[in-house]
């Protein structure tokens, strides 16, 4: 990938550091130098046949690891490596809005470049304990199942569970637009190419107003792919920290993952289940835990996609990102056959905070919805082959005879978005009924 837009802002006299180290070896996927004493998490420039940004990724007495944000081509042994001693930082501002960036902070709408301003750095540690605000107000997404069944709260970080093909993206797109909240960050990563003119168009319907879209497509580097996250994290903590309240959605979590699997694998590092390191998994709670509500500030609702392999939620991934986040939507490649969209399986999602945030009837209906679809859903078969004989479970003939009503509860048009109120009111007449 061309960086010679951020090697202007980066590269000057003053930007790099007066000493200079050597190659010593290149490979596919990292090179190794001498002659500096660096920390881990530097930013260094190569300059050889071409110039390239890369970053210190472990250290030894006498050598360093780099790994490059874009490919080695063009490098040989006995370049020189300079310590930049700005540190990966990206520009910030309102002038993000609207705009579609790569992980380095770079435009790639053709719409100009940005005005220059202050450079905030991207990795930052994520909120202390104590300084975190209690979660006490709804987050509405305009989506019944969700915000009905799966209340949310303004610095909830949920996530998202499907497995290819099952409607992520639609669903990314109908929280984009069905949120209230004044500036929206989202985040792609590895996503094919094509996928990301046609979420634009599709899923947000060409509308970024208040909107920062963070792209870094799947043949980008690894490490393109994993510092594309946290640089939206941090776009999102800037807006945060101004007192807004911002939606953050990345897509997705798994290909962050393998792009520091990729990473950590060429470093030396041990594979353990599924071929994950352990820095794959470690790296998760790093960026996750930055979103959240500050007290005195704003905050960052989180939703993260996971991309579960074969619909397997005991990934490696899947269970990590359960453990960390406050809460799961599960979609349904069953449901999709059905025809049901979007596709969010009520039975083994469930939203942490729901019960905090809700009156006492609204606990109640949820609570009483999800009896009565669990019992359609256990008893399914014994009803499709007429086995079940009515009046011997009540529950069940309750739940059988409201069946349309409840299905149709979960079903909503891409272009549809209720009202909170109209969602509770909705949900009180199906159990009413």
């Amino acid at each position: 990938m061309p960086l010679n837009s951020i090697k202007q802002k980066l590269t000057s006299p003053l930007s790099l550091s007066p000493t200079f180290g050597i190659l010593s070896s290149v490979s596919p996927t990292n090179l190794t130098a001498k002659g500096l004493n660096p920390n881990v998490g530097d930013i260094v420039e190569i300059h050889g046949n071409q110039t390239t940004l890369g970053i210190v990724s472990s250290s030894q007495e006498s050598s360093f690891h780099i790994t490059p944000f874009s490919f080695v081509d063009g490098h040989k042994s006995g370049d020189k490596v300079y310590l930049l001693k700005s540190g990966l930082t990206i520009p910030m501002g309102d002038f993000l809005l609207g705009r579609v960036i790569n992980p380095l902070g770079e435009p790639l709408d053709q719409k100009g470049d940005f005005p220059h301003g202050s450079l905030f750095p991207i990795i930052n540690p994520p909120i202390s304990a104590l300084d975190r605000g209690v979660i006490d107000e709804i987050f509405t997404t305009g989506i019944k199942s969700i915000d009905g069944l799966l209340t949310s709260g303004k610095g909830q970080k949920m996530g998202i569970f499907a497995g290819s093909g099952v409607g992520k993206s639609t669903l990314m797109g109908m929280i984009v637009r069905g949120s209230n909240t004044p500036i929206k960050v989202i985040a792609l990563i590895g996503e094919r190419g094509r996928e990301v003119p046609e979420f634009i168009y599709n899923n947000l319907r060409g509308d970024l107003s208040n909107t920062v879209l963070v792209v870094a497509t799947s043949d980008d580097s690894p490490l393109m792919r994993k510092y594309g996250a946290f640089s939206a994290m941090a776009i999102a903590e800037y807006f945060q920290n101004q007192g807004h309240d911002v939606l953050f959605i990345m897509d997705s979590v798994t290909r962050f993952a393998m792009a520091q699997r990729e990473i950590g694998l060429a470093l030396g590092e041990p594979p353990t289940s599924k071929g994950y390191p352990p820095s794959s998994l470690t790296l998760l709670p790093q960026l996750m835990e930055r979103a959240g509500k500050i007290r005195d500030k704003g905050s960052i609702t989180a939703f993260f996609t996971v991309l579960v392999e074969g619909d397997d939620l005991s990934d490696p991934i899947a269970d990590q990102s359960r453990s960390i986040l406050d809460g799961h939507i599960v979609l349904s490649r069953e449901m999709t056959d059905f025809g049901i969209y979007p596709p969010i399986n009520i039975i083994h999602s469930a939203s942490r905070l729901s019960n905090q945030l809700i009156q006492d009837e609204h606990k109640k209906g949820t609570q009483k919805f999800r009896k009565l679809y669990a019992l359609l859903k256990e008893n399914e078969v014994l009803i499709r082959i007429g086995a079940y004989q009515q009046g011997t479970d009540p529950d069940l003939d309750e739940a059988i005879s409201k069946k349309e009503w409840l299905e149709d509860f979960l079903k909503q048009e891409e272009g549809e978005r209720f009202d909170f109120d109209e969602i509770q009111k909705k949900l009180q007449e199906i159990l009413l009924k």
